[in-house]
């Protein structure tokens, strides 16, 4: 059944149809990456046979749990380049896509409190320069006048030294990304299965031929994982191991305040990183819960030293209360970069490994990670963050501009 012939449904955004015998592709994964890659491979490739197959609720994973910090200031030409392209398409999504999810180009600072900071941060801005990122370097009064809440004062445990500052960067709101994209997907006539549980994969020798749910089993040409921090449970269904751990990731919402916070601000030295949502909750995150786990809760010291830091950078939040708090579940890599290609198992590809960066780079995850399902072969932009970099130790490590970033 083509798109144009598609049972009108004008109460809903997205059918909800019963998963069909075969498709030409399954993806993995009902998230943003998920959905984008949907998207893209209906759009650019011709390909509407496909499936995107969520366990839960659409997008109810880190989808709509991060932080929606949009930005593309990272260190490395190759990292760069894919979250610079990521940030070129949220500019013109909202027209594509024909939905408003609140694309806010407010701007992101990253502070620097010591003499190291200050020098990384001066090397990040003008990478960023040489890679068309734009990118400024401001000292602690230009800080105070973008964000006048911000404690820049000299007796404080950390003291602010300056902050790196991306005018484009910005915010967007998590749920309606996912509900465009949904929408869009469902116009072109992708099926999106929720609550429907991959329990295996078949293959013929060692390459992928269909895929197990707990709603029968479905068979497909191409497979593409998309599952964020339970990639590697997906991989070991499918007899390989890939190089992530998962780690709970934490964030927290204050209840609603009238407009106080203009930007974005982030400090990987006392990790945390702050914005105020359009409602007018404060939104607040942190780092990665040191263990490895698939829960999406965390613990509670690392809520306690976020706070800590917050209220030592912003005084008056000390008059804020938190209205509740909850976790999503990461997937970092070694160099904490993403993987996206191919895997060691025939007609099935990977993205995952994307850290605390994966909403931001969700645009450009989605069109890459659709072109290397479509064609086979990698795109320019994510042909370097292959499985094989682990093997040839090309990696490309984000460490410090991935820090905290979420």
């Amino acid at each position: 059944m083509s798109a144009d012939q598609l049972p009108e449904h004008p109460d809903f955004l997205w059918r909800n149809p019963e998963p069909k015998a075969s498709y030409d592709a399954v993806i993995v994964g009902g998230g943003g990456h998920g959905l984008a890659t949907a998207y893209f491979l209906a759009k650019n490739h011709g390909m509407t046979n496909i499936a995107v197959l969520e366990k839960g609720w659409l997008a109810g994973g880190n989808m709509a749990r991060n932080t929606t910090i949009i930005r593309s200031n990272y260190l490395w030409d190759e990292s760069a380049a894919i979250y610079e392209h990521a940030l070129k398409l949220w500019e013109i999504l909202p027209e594509e896509l024909e939905y408003d999810f609140l694309f806010s180009q407010r701007g992101v600072m990253n502070l620097a409190h010591t003499l190291g900071d200050v020098r990384e941060s001066v090397r990040r801005v003008g990478a960023n320069k040489l890679n068309g990122v734009d990118a400024e370097w401001l000292d602690p009064q230009q800080v105070k006048e973008l964000c006048p809440i911000l404690n820049i004062s000299d007796n404080i445990r950390y003291p602010v030294m300056g902050a790196t500052y991306q005018p484009r960067a910005g915010i967007a709101k998590h749920d309606h990304v996912a509900w465009a994209f949904a929408r869009k997907c469902d116009e072109l006539g992708v099926d999106i299965i929720q609550n429907c549980e991959v329990t295996g994969f078949l293959k013929d020798g060692n390459r992928v031929v269909g895929v197990k749910t707990n709603q029968g089993t479905i068979h497909t040409e191409k497979v593409g994982l998309a599952a964020a921090g339970h990639s590697s449970v997906l991989a070991e269904m499918a007899g390989f191991r890939l190089p992530i751990q998962s780690h709970p990731l934490q964030a927290l919402v204050s209840e609603l305040h009238e407009p106080v916070h203009p930007t974005v601000v982030m400090s990987n030295h006392v990790h945390v990183y702050v914005s105020q949502a359009h409602k007018g909750e404060l939104v607040m995150g942190a780092g990665v819960d040191s263990y490895n786990g698939y829960g999406q809760r965390g613990s509670f010291h690392v809520i306690e030293h976020q706070m800590a830091a917050a209220v030592e950078l912003f005084p008056i939040f000390a008059r804020a209360h938190v209205l509740r708090t909850w976790g999503g579940i990461v997937d970092t890599t070694m160099d904490a970069s993403p993987i996206v290609g191919l895997s060691p198992v025939e007609n099935m590809f990977v993205n995952c490994g994307w850290g605390t960066g994966g909403f931001k780079g969700t645009p450009a995850a989605g069109l890459t990670f659709a072109h290397t399902i479509a064609t086979g072969t990698p795109h320019e932009l994510n042909k370097p963050f292959s499985l094989e970099r682990f093997e040839t130790g090309a990696l490309i490590d984000e460490h410090g501009a991935a820090a905290v970033a979420h």
